[in-house]
């Protein structure tokens, strides 16, 4: 399929009279424009404070590929998340796919947080099927930071349980 792909859009570029670098050429043909603004103007990159006790952070990796993601969320005291942040070392889609990840899981319940699948964001983001590991990848991060957020919010219920007695 990607071959395909390749000979249509060499096929269109023929009609051009300049030369393109590689890298646009991908950016222009391989990629879908979603993809290509996620990973051009990546939305919430960063970290939080990961001591917080209303923060949770999910790091995860896909060793076949490479790509690494930490995904942070900061909850407050309704369990609504009012902030998230990442962090991702691999390629466009995965980098697309972290920041469309923050954008859906700003505003969201934990619970409803939770509910956010891979294959949401990999239609969202029109990945094809070799990039699909990306998306799985950000549910994965999602998943990992709301499992540390609640394991956080555990201990402090054991602390205020011990403070009481």
């Amino acid at each position: 399929m990607a071959g395909a792909v390749a000979n249509k859009c060499r096929g269109s570029l023929a009609f051009l009279t300049r030369t393109i670098s590689a890298p646009e050429f991908f950016t222009q043909c391989c990629y879908h424009k979603k993809v290509v603004d996620h990973y051009e103007n990546p939305r919430n990159v960063g970290t939080l404070d990961k001591q917080s006790k209303n923060v949770g952070t999910g790091l995860v990796g896909a060793p076949a590929c490479g790509d690494v993601m930490k995904l942070q969320i900061q909850v407050d005291e309704q369990g609504k998340i009012v902030d998230a942040r990442f962090k991702t070392f691999g390629c466009g889609s995965a980098i697309a796919s972290s920041s469309l990840a923050t954008e859906w899981i700003k505003g969201k319940s934990v619970d409803e947080a939770s509910m956010i699948k891979n294959t949401d964001i990999a239609k969202e983001l029109c990945l094809p099927p070799v990039k699909l590991h990306c998306s799985m990848l950000a549910e994965d991060a999602i998943k990992a930071a709301l499992a540390d957020y609640q394991l956080k919010q555990q201990d402090v219920q054991q602390e205020a349980v011990l403070s009481s007695n």
